[in-house]
């Protein structure tokens, strides 16, 4: 199971902000590989996974932005029924907690991509394998 580190980005929740965070991006040559955007009435937590999290966290501060990092772990899974409730599964026999995740899949045939902030990623690895 690949371990990445993924940056979270608070932002006000107004017009161009997501535009602001895919600017900086896109000026340092970075790809976004997995994004997810939550949202409360003042504040947007913006969560990324890209194609370098230290060229990323640079451009982000250099636009202004503060960047927190963590530790994730990213899971292919067939895209298919059940395929994330067999992983969650395997990691609720193992006592691992999955905090959040967020993911995506292609199409049919394609293979799904989630993230997942987990209690203990070492021990998630070994209950995915």
């Amino acid at each position: 199971m690949p371990r990445t580190t993924q940056l979270s980005v608070a932002m006000e929740n107004k017009p161009g902000q997501l535009a602001k965070i895919g600017s900086a991006l896109a000026r340092a040559k970075v790809n976004i590989e997995a994004i997810s955007v939550v949202d409360s009435a003042e504040v947007g937590v913006v969560r990324l996974v890209t194609s370098s999290s230290a060229k990323a966290s640079a451009a982000l501060k250099r636009a202004g932005m503060a960047a927190v990092q963590q530790p994730v772990l990213v899971v292919k899974l067939p895209n298919e029924p059940g395929a994330l409730a067999k992983a969650a599964a395997k990691l609720a026999a193992a006592k691992v907690n999955i905090a959040y995740a967020y993911g995506s899949a292609a199409g049919r045939g394609a293979m799904s991509t989630i993230v997942m902030a987990v209690s203990d990623i070492a021990k998630a690895a070994r209950a995915l394998r």
